[in-house]
């Protein structure tokens, strides 16, 4: 499964972005996409993760009830919607896919597919 990330951005506070993955290399029949970021400095964390099938969502405290994560299955895609935008939110934001236990959801280890990251940055 290869990944593609884009829509990251230079945004002030407050604003909204919207990040877009999609995945090609085979149909991602399963399992759970969502995103991670890392800011300069700090360790990569957990942003948010959809399971593919169910749909059920996943948020970190950080984002909840500002981010909004989606996925469409005939186009084999992941959103991440992004509002209300903070400096702390900037980081390099990177897709992933794989199949992680459910107490596993939110652990780097538990994603084998990665994408090349795309760079949010949120001015004061």
């Amino acid at each position: 499964v290869q990944l593609q990330a884009s829509g990251g951005g230079l945004v002030q506070t407050g604003d909204s972005l919207r990040l877009s993955c999609a995945a090609s290399g085979r149909t991602f029949s399963g399992g759970t996409m969502g995103w991670f970021r890392q800011a300069p400095g700090k360790e990569r964390e957990f942003v948010a993760a959809v399971r593919w099938n169910g749909g059920m969502t996943y948020y970190a405290d950080s984002v909840k009830g500002r981010f909004i994560i989606s996925r469409d299955k005939a186009k084999n895609t992941v959103d991440l919607q992004m509002n209300s935008l903070q400096p702390e939110d900037t980081a390099i934001y990177y897709c992933v896919a794989g199949e992680p236990a459910l107490s596993a959801t939110r652990s780097p280890t538990s994603y084998r597919h990665w994408g090349q990251g795309t760079l949010v940055t949120v001015s004061s």
